[in-house]
């Protein structure tokens, strides 16, 4: 299993969530954040903003899954073809293991199952 973070422009998360949602893929947790990336901001006239608002996704998919939905986040939160400075950044991190509160199941990495006692 494998963490998908995805920074993105406020404008593009309904368009990444309902691709991903049509690829299968209906499972995210969304914050609103602030923050800048290598551009350090963005000037206006003489006002400088230095933390530029974005929305930060997260799932979990299955490593084989992950070059697809990657993918289909990219897609999705590009501004124009070829892509603009501040569309965003995905971050890619393991997962060794998961709980479901509400069954006590727990998932291990390499996809098995066990039920857990409380």
């Amino acid at each position: 299993m494998i963490l998908i973070r995805a920074i993105v422009r406020p404008e593009k998360v309904n368009n990444v969530l309902s691709s991903l949602m049509a690829a299968g893929f209906p499972a995210i947790t969304r914050f609103s954040v602030v923050g800048r990336g290598k551009q350090r901001g963005i000037k206006i006239g003489e006002v400088t903003y230095d933390e530029i608002i974005k929305e930060l996704l997260f799932t979990v998919v299955k490593d084989s899954d992950r070059d697809y939905v990657v993918k289909t986040i990219m897609k999705a939160a590009r501004s124009g073809e070829k892509g603009a400075f501040g569309d965003g950044k995905i971050f890619i991190t393991p997962v060794e293991e998961s709980y479901t509160i509400s069954s006590g199941i727990r998932e291990l990495s390499d996809g098995s199952f066990e039920e857990v006692s409380v």
